[in-house]
């Protein structure tokens, strides 16, 4: 009889199952819940996108690509790269297409992560980041980002934790779950603190359309002298409405990428052909449709804002993606405890602070990617459940 105890490593037992998907799943499972678990836009993709897949479809274009992706949309996402965050790359050398913004992750991280090498990893953050660095043998290395801070990574904090095993920093901004934003400011302090080091910086980027306030997104390749240490991670899932399309992109210095390409020729061989060919119209002719969704997206974020301020709980304004982070520490429950009682009490699902780092503990993730039908109604059955617990 097989051990399998012995046969999985234990670095691999040790990964805990997503917390995002576990309260998707219950939700699931209980009749009439309204979700607000999963970051996934409820808009449907533009249908210039979809029509161009169809037409690709029917003329039968579905051979594998270029390992790297297809050059004509390498070509688009350099133009947009260099039209949105003022940075130039060459689309034969420092572009990969990938399986979603999940793979350009895990392939950067595997390819730049050694055994006993560390991650610094702000947190609360998105679950992914820590279990990929486990996976390589390296050590996820949290860096907690407070309220007080508006949740951004401080120059004081990055400090402090540097080591001579550092190896990378995960720059998650905009942030989920706290819709945090790092203003140019900010960036330009953590920039003086790499300055003379190699540590390599992960900018995971997919919420770069999705700001408010009327301040853009900043990358931190745009600063002097951070293009050669940084990777660029972004994708088509968010802004563009194509979560099941499966496409993502990593932009990097060349021999970071040449080497990030044979581990995706090895592990994928090539995205999906026909996502690639609508992710072109995507990108050269539905640029008012992301800017329509985006507007959307403010709305919906002020009023949830203001409705779990308004029923007590201390919600911090977002400046990016599509979620909230109201603190529920006056409740006197547990993130999780909240979070379950709330699904079986009054149906709604939202995810536990918990599930992105320890630090998120006393405080819930909320997702304003639904309609305002559907939020408006989530919020009166907290606001209903809060009043409950009060008794």
């Amino acid at each position: 009889m097989i051990d399998y105890d012995k046969l999985i490593p234990g670095r691999i037992q040790d990964i805990q199952p997503s917390g995002i998907r576990k309260f998707f799943d219950i939700a699931q499972s209980v009749e009439g819940v309204i979700s607000l678990s999963v970051g996934e836009p409820d808009f449907k993709t533009p249908w210039a996108v979809r029509k161009e897949a169809i037409r690709i479809l029917e003329k039968g274009r579905t051979a594998y690509t270029a390992n790297s992706g297809l050059i004509d949309l390498r070509r688009a996402i350099a133009d947009y790269l260099k039209e949105s965050i003022h940075t130039e790359y060459d689309p034969e050398k420092e572009i990969i297409v990938t399986v979603g913004g999940s793979e350009a992750i895990d392939m950067a991280l595997r390819t730049l992560v050694d055994a006993g090498d560390e991650v610094l990893v702000p947190e609360p953050s998105f679950v992914c980041y820590s279990p990929l660095v486990a996976v390589c043998g390296g050590t996820a290395v949290p860096i907690v980002t407070r309220r007080e801070d508006n949740f951004r990574l401080t120059a004081a904090a990055l400090k402090e934790k540097i080591t001579p095993r550092t190896k990378a920093l995960v720059l998650p901004f905009p942030n989920n779950p706290t819709g945090a934003v790092m203003r140019r400011e900010h960036l330009e302090e953590i920039a003086e603190v790499l300055r003379g080091t190699d540590i390599m910086v992960l900018s995971d980027e997919i919420y770069s359309e999705m700001t408010y306030n009327g301040a853009k997104h900043v990358s931190f390749a745009e600063l002097d002298g951070m293009r050669e240490r940084t990777i660029v991670i972004n994708g088509f899932s968010k802004s563009f409405a194509m979560t099941g399309w499966r496409l993502g992109f990593a932009a990097g210095p060349q021999p970071v990428m040449r080497q990030m390409l044979k581990l995706h020729q090895y592990c994928i061989m090539s995205s999906p052909t026909v996502s690639q060919y609508a992710a072109i119209t995507a990108l050269r002719s539905c640029r008012d449709e992301v800017d329509k969704m985006v507007e959307e997206y403010d709305m919906r974020r002020r009023l949830v804002v203001k409705g779990f301020n308004d029923m007590g709980l201390d919600c911090f304004e977002p400046e990016g993606a599509f979620y909230v982070f109201p603190c529920i520490k006056s409740t006197g429950m547990s993130s999780a405890e909240f979070c379950e009682r709330l699904i079986y009490d009054k149906k709604v699902a939202v995810v536990p602070g918990s599930a992105f780092g320890a630090s998120g503990e006393g405080f819930v993730r909320v997702s304003y990617a639904y309609s305002v039908q559907h939020l408006t109604t989530a919020l009166g059955r907290i606001k209903d459940f809060l009043k409950e617990i009060e008794k």
